[in-house]
């Protein structure tokens, strides 16, 4: 397994998918505002060209041009995870000079971003004229969508894509936390944001107090597997879980991130907000919520009961295999 630091050689080529997606959202930022506007300098008539602001042109003011290049950048960050996965990609693990493991990308984690992308990808080029660009019917609906309102919508479609890629590579829990909520916040106004749409905005109120709530629950089961363990690392909690897993606090505190990854993958009875959610959201979101976000939970359940029913961990783990093997009959049932 090959190791490198943050930035350091071999980084761009490890992250290339993700570092696209950050160049995709500076390119929505700069060029659909891009116009003739012109800087004056203090205490002088001249005026020098700024380039930001004023009349847009033709192109940089076409409301389909968000959509095209985010489409753009999300199909070239699949291409380059396939590649890499197709071609016998190095497992590489990225940590910090003192040895702090932060992201390994494996085809384990490839996998789940050619997931996250795939969709993302369909979505937004989907979203692409959702509102008819020449509307005489509804002249609100046709001024909210040519303003810079569809550079929003794009953007947090890549975040989204971002905080799932780094619930996908992380190796802290701390971490894929991070990665979890710039994803869900993201997803949060995305459900809402079609505000012609009285549902929406509820849908998304919904679905940004039960998230918040199985959040709090989770950053709270976070602070005592911290408080148990000293490390929220994949590799020392292996450890620990190994030698004195079955202790009352990591239990509870394990119970705790169930609840919020369980809102993720709409597992009952965490459930209740989803039906509002996806009838709220345009049908491209809905989409993004039903695959990219539930992989996302997924592999987020997946990272801790692989940290707790390791080969090293006690008998005692298999608890947690039932557990969600009833979690899932009744979500399948009931939910």
């Amino acid at each position: 397994m090959e190791t490198m630091q943050p930035f350091g050689e071999g980084f761009a080529t490890a992250l290339a998918p993700e570092i696209v997606l950050v160049i995709g959202m500076f390119t929505l930022m700069i060029v659909p505002n891009m116009g003739d506007a012109k800087f004056r300098i203090p205490l002088t008539q001249i005026r020098i060209p700024w380039f930001f602001g004023g009349k847009r042109g033709t192109l940089d003011s076409d409301p389909r041009l968000p959509g095209v290049f985010a489409s753009m950048f999300f199909v070239i960050a699949f291409l380059l995870a396939a590649l890499s996965y197709v071609n016998g990609m190095n497992v590489t693990m990225i940590e910090t000079e003192s040895g702090y493991d932060l992201l390994l990308v494996n085809e384990f984690s490839r996998i789940f971003e050619l997931i996250f992308y795939g969709a993302l990808a369909l979505a937004s080029i989907a979203s692409i004229n959702r509102i008819p660009a020449t509307s005489r019917k509804d002249r609100s609906a046709l001024g909210l969508y040519n303003n810079r309102r569809q550079v929003d919508f794009y953007i947090l479609l890549m975040t989204t894509g971002l905080g799932m890629s780094i619930v996908a590579l992380s190796q802290d829990l701390f971490l894929l936390f991070i990665g979890l909520e710039l994803a869900s916040f993201s997803t949060y106004v995305l459900v809402s944001f079609m505000k012609e749409t009285k549902e929406g905005t509820e849908a998304g109120m919904k679905y940004f107090i039960v998230g918040s709530v199985a959040s709090g629950v989770g950053l709270y089961g976070l602070s005592l597997l911290y408080l148990w363990s000293g490390s929220l690392q994949f590799t020392e909690l292996t450890l620990a879980f190994a030698e004195n897993g079955m202790e009352p606090l990591p239990l509870i505190a394990l119970g705790m991130l169930l609840v919020g990854f369980g809102f993720k993958v709409s597992a009952a009875p965490f459930h209740f907000a989803a039906p509002d959610a996806y009838a709220g959201a345009t049908s491209p979101v809905a989409g993004v919520l039903a695959t990219a976000s539930k992989a996302m939970g997924v592999i987020g359940l997946l990272r801790i009961l692989l940290v707790v029913a390791s080969p090293e961990a006690t008998d005692g783990a298999a608890v947690w295999l039932i557990a969600l093997a009833v979690l899932s009959v009744v979500t399948m049932t009931w939910g």
